[in-house]
């Protein structure tokens, strides 16, 4: 498990001025160890790129290295075609004349700038790093990796990773830094706190298209995550007809689909839910479960989970089963799901090479307090066997260490995280949309955590704000700053693109602050009864603030002037993001940019007015008032659709903040 692996705070992790002088030299001495480099917020100061996820380490080891000409990058057998293909891509963008990727050993060229990718242990890449005075442990963990730009005469770029995965990621941290002409002189260690990071698609009502489910698989490659779990609620071969094949087009879209995760070193989890209608006395069942698991490995999964939520244990689908566990009871149905769960572990999973554990999402999915259904599951599942839990409540206040702790108690074994942020298929959720920051997520959890996977929203691509929050604290919780990853989800969106869609070298500042404003508005994230575990627009609030504390002190017209200038950003977002964001976000939030254009006309309405009122002008001040009414009540009619997400209604923006000082405003005197 993740835990495990990382260890205690840092103290796996060492910079040495030298490590093996040949490949697989493992009982070798090592050399003298150096003080390890600052901390990463140490350098912020110096120049050392933003790179998302947080990297565990990172420092500056020089100046800068320029990038022209021809650019070599030399790759051995570990590094597969999607990494080469991405740092040419990557290099490409950067400026370089002419980028050619070749094995070792083939003739060298005469390249302005030498990259060498491959495994750790290569004796170039040893050399490389002493050289650069980086180092890191062999073995090094899964996806873990060395970077190391050594800006000498002889510029270089070093990578080196125990396995692909590594590789794929060190690449993926490269692109971000490499500005236009030149990739930033540092060194990177860097590995994941947990071993299981992505998304669960097992929301209801409107499902991703298959493009957007492509869309999301490829993004997830981009910020490291590795886990996509195909739990779709729409997808009756998924629930309903679990039993029945896929049909041939149905299976193509999955095969594309399974294609696509490997392509970007995602594990493809194909998910199946049995629990409305299964009989798990019947073993005509049993062999439903296994036929639909093995076509799906036939097809290349190798990730498999067994959800058994969201179903009833006060009755039974088939007399058997009161027959073999008795009457329909808490504890009756935990000893089934687990004999059920045993028989695939062992049975399917323990005879089937290269499959990892089976996933499982418990009918009792949330809280940390024991039960007899617990209990049932506790004493008789299979210990290998992982257990979904959404914390504390369906949607959490918070995540903390400590009940994650009492849930490992209570199923008898760690936990994998289903986070229920940033969903937004419950009551309490109507009319938002979740944009808010990655935030409540104690630091620490992956000591206690075997993954975590967030639910996300039924509009893709604006998932992918949380989404990179939640990719940067899986990633190194540690050091997560929930302000600094929501920043980090600006930048993406406002970046170029790359060929393929991976993000470019820049981001545009206009459309970063454009987007942050409209993140704030819709930062408000409530658990299932509506009521806030994330507050409404943190940002606004402390301007508005500012404004009354100043308006009661009674400089009136600077306190109108400076909020105007506020409303102004709020009025000129929505434009600002459909011209400099991506498009399918531009499509996901469109009511609520629509609404956001009328909010802010009423805002700047209303400063109007209060200035006006500041300045003697009644009369005017009326006049804009009434004016902000107008767009209010335009705003207010604007709604969403159950074809867009459900459940449907009024498009929500900053409410309670914003309509709450509209509404007073005219009465301040």
């Amino acid at each position: 498990m993740g835990s495990s692996m990382r260890g205690s705070a840092r103290s796996l992790v060492v910079f040495v001025a030298g490590v093996m002088a040949l490949a697989g030299c493992t009982n070798s001495a090592p050399a003298p160890q150096q003080p390890a480099p600052e901390s990463s917020d140490a350098l912020a100061g110096e120049g050392v790129p933003s790179v998302v996820p947080q990297p565990e380490d990172i420092t500056r080891l020089g100046d800068d290295v320029a990038v022209r000409g021809k650019v070599e990058v030399v790759v051995d057998p570990l590094v597969d075609r999607q990494t080469q293909d991405l740092a040419r891509r990557v290099f490409d963008l950067a400026g370089a004349d002419e980028v050619v990727v070749r094995p070792p050993g083939a003739p060298a060229g005469d390249a302005a700038l030498r990259v060498r990718i491959g495994e750790r242990t290569s004796p170039t890449v040893v050399k490389g790093l002493q050289e650069a005075r980086m180092g890191a442990p062999v073995p090094m963990e899964r996806e873990a990796y060395v970077l190391a730009v050594r800006p000498d005469a002889d510029a270089e770029v070093f990578i080196g990773a125990s396995d692909p995965a590594g590789a794929y990621y060190g690449v993926q941290t490269l692109r971000q830094l490499i500005t236009p002409g030149r990739v930033a002189g540092v060194g990177v260690l860097d590995r994941p706190a947990m071993p299981l990071r992505g998304a669960i698609e097992g929301f209801y009502g409107p499902p991703w298209t298959h493009q957007e489910r492509m869309d999301q698989l490829a993004f997830y490659g981009d910020v490291k995550l590795n886990t996509y779990v195909y739990a779709p609620k729409d997808d009756p071969y998924h629930r309903e007809k679990w039993r029945e094949p896929y049909p041939e087009q149905e299976l193509g879209e999955v095969r594309d689909l399974i294609r696509q995760a490997g392509a970007h070193h995602v594990k493809f989890t194909f998910a199946l839910s049995p629990g409305g209608s299964i009989c798990y006395s019947d073993p005509r069942d049993f062999q439903a479960v296994q036929a639909k698991l093995q076509a799906m490995y036939d097809e290349g999964v190798r990730d498999f989970s067994l959800p058994l939520d969201d179903i009833s244990y006060t009755r039974w689908n088939c007399a058997g089963d009161e027959r073999v566990y008795g009457r329909p009871s808490e504890g009756a149905a935990g000893r089934a799901q687990a004999d059920l769960l045993n028989r695939v572990q062992r049975e399917f999973v323990d005879t089937h090479p290269g499959v990892a554990p089976l996933q499982f999402v418990p009918t009792e999915y949330s809280d940390v307090d024991d039960s007899a259904y617990k209990s049932a599951i506790r004493e008789v599942l299979d210990p290998r066997v992982l257990v979904m839990w959404t914390g504390d409540g369906v949607i959490p206040r918070q995540i903390t260490k400590a009940d994650a702790q009492k849930a490992a108690a209570v199923w008898g074994r760690e936990v994998f995280l289903w986070d229920n942020y940033p969903v937004n298929d419950f009551n309490g959720s109507r009319g938002r949309i979740m944009l808010g920051s990655y935030d409540k997520r104690e630091r620490g959890l992956s000591d206690q955590l075997a993954g975590d996977v967030v639910n996300p929203m039924n509009q893709a691509a604006a998932s992918k704000v949380v989404e990179i929050g939640a990719a940067d604290f899986a990633w190194n919780d540690e050091d997560f700053d929930p302000q600094r990853a929501w920043r980090a989800a600006a930048e993406y969106l406002a970046g170029e693109r790359l060929a393929g869609d991976e993000p470019g070298l820049q981001a545009d500042p206009a459309t970063v602050e454009a987007l942050l404003v409209f993140f704030d508005l819709e930062h408000m994230a409530p658990v299932a009864n509506g009521s806030a575990w994330l507050p409404p627009a943190p940002e606004l609030s402390r301007r508005l603030d500012a404004f009354h504390a100043a308006w009661a002190g009674g400089d009136r017209q600077a306190a109108a002037r400076d909020l105007r200038a506020y409303a102004q950003l709020i009025a000129d977002a929505p434009e600002r993001i459909r011209s400099g964001a991506p498009q399918d976000f531009v499509t996901d939030t469109s009511h609520w940019l629509a609404a956001t254009d009328q909010w802010g006309q009423a805002l700047l309405a209303t400063t109007a007015g209060l200035e006006a009122r500041a300045a003697g002008d009644e009369s005017l001040a009326r006049a804009r008032f009434d004016e902000a009414r107008w767009a209010v009540d335009a705003a207010k009619r604007i709604r969403s659709t159950t074809a867009e997400v459900r459940p449907a209604g009024q498009v929500l923006v900053a409410d309670g903040v914003l309509d709450t000082f509209l509404a007073q405003a005219p009465g301040m005197r």
